[in-house]
């Protein structure tokens, strides 16, 4: 394998190609960008980027450091065409040729439908990249908007709370009867929303939006039931959507994502990794019906690594197998999750469980379990905990050693509390 291509200046797609430079691969190597920034974090984006008045560079690695990994760098152009029987990707009109490929396109934020807002209205703003943040930043800067978030999922719910901590005036709308439950179940969802009411954020639920109004700039939001929220700024949080598109030509198969098998592998020479690819996590394959698709700054990490190096040494493929871990920061507390909230069609229900504090003293642990399994465990405000599940999940752990687990935390957590 002589020519690695990289498609996705993204943290998997950084991944890729410093796991195989570390390993030893002399082969060239582009990474390809549908920006012109090097590669960012973006989990600060919607957290301290967005809030902090002197805020860091999100860049992974200066320029200097890309390039003594000898990487070409195509940014500023996002790839066009895949061919696989050429092994070929089309960018900004050249074709690319490679032996192997990694694709780390990431996904695009989903906008509101253009009937119910004008596409080019000022003060509305989806939350993806650099520049967006750096938008929104300004735009909640100019004096004291009312802004309006639709969409209290992690990245909606993260912009409100740093809109909330400046004093100004917030209200999130989401269409759901229980926000988040299908990232944490109902009773945790409504758990998480109490965090929002506590610090003065309006949370309105099981309502739409019908329509956005505005001459030029966003005035108001009206809703499905009739009410009208007047609003300066509107952040729309409502999901993404894997960045597929370009693909449309190709032989790969796309169903809310690249589709490939346990090894990262969509085609011969084509790998996926990040949140564009759908793949079998058989860590969960007694939990979850089909392929696992992940938007989670961890798993990407790993993936482009994977992916990389199986796409670099195909004959020595490893499975990828993963217990999922996000954290989001809201207002001062910070949200921890690993494992799965949900099971497929024909699995046990996953039910939910505090083993730790309460929900409403705010700070607390709560497991999650499938039938006799251990799937999942939620912390918020409990940093020390949840990695202790997240171990226990991998080794597929019995419901009965979660609990035991959670006896053995709580009596370290008293024996300190007496020490103090």
């Amino acid at each position: 394998m002589t020519d690695l291509v990289v498609v996705g200046a993204s943290l998997a797609g950084l991944r890729a190609v410093e796991a195989v430079r570390g390993d030893g691969f002399a082969g060239s190597i582009a990474l390809v960008g549908a920006e012109e920034h090097l590669p960012y974090d973006r989990p600060p984006l919607s957290k301290e980027h967005l809030g902090d008045e002197d805020p860091r560079s999100p860049t992974y690695r200066e320029r200097e450091k890309l390039e003594e990994l000898e990487v070409e760098l195509v940014l500023g152009a996002p790839a066009e065409a895949l061919d696989v029987e050429n092994r070929t990707v089309t960018v900004g009109g050249r074709d690319i040729a490679y032996s192997g490929l990694v694709i780390a396109t990431g996904a695009d934020a989903r906008p509101l439908p253009a009937s119910v807002c004008a596409p080019d209205l000022a003060g509305v703003v989806t939350l993806r990249t650099l520049d967006d943040s750096l938008h929104l930043r300004e735009l909640l800067r100019r004096g004291t908007p009312r802004v309006t978030v639709v969409g209290a999922g992690f990245i909606g719910s993260e912009i409100a709370a740093v809109a909330r901590t400046r004093g100004l005036e917030v209200t999130i709308v989401e269409a759901l009867p229980v926000p988040l439950v299908r990232g944490v179940g109902e009773r945790m969802g409504r758990a998480l929303t109490a965090i929002h009411e506590r610090h003065g954020t309006t949370v309105l639920t099981g309502v739409s939006v019908e329509r956005v109004t505005g001459e030029g700039h966003v005035e108001s939001v009206v809703l499905g039931d009739g009410t009208e929220i007047p609003t300066d700024v509107l952040v729309v949080g409502i999901g993404a959507a894997p960045n597929t598109a370009w693909l449309e030509s190709s032989s790969l198969t796309v169903d809310n994502g690249i589709v490939a098998d346990a090894t990262l592998a969509a085609a011969p020479g084509v790998y996926a990794a990040g949140d564009v690819v759908r793949w079998p996590n058989a860590l969960f394959d007694d939990v979850v019906s089909g392929p696992m698709r992940l938007e989670h700054w961890t798993s990407a990490s790993e993936q482009g690594a994977l992916a990389a190096r199986n796409a670099v040494d195909p004959s020595a493929a490893k499975p990828y197998e993963t217990v999922p871990y996000f954290w989001s920061d809201w207002y001062s507390s910070r949200i921890q999750f690993v494992g799965v909230s949900r099971a497929g069609d024909g699995h046990p229900e996953v039910e939910t469980e505090i083993v730790m504090g309460s929900e409403d003293d705010g700070a607390f642990v709560a497991l999650y379990r499938s039938g006799e399994r251990l799937v999942g465990a939620l912390a918020v405000d409990k940093r020390a905990e949840v990695m202790q599940y997240r171990r226990l999940i991998l080794n597929r752990a019995s419901w009965s050693e979660g609990l035991e687990k959670a006896e053995e935390r709580r009596q370290r957590a008293a024996r300190k509390a007496a020490a103090s």
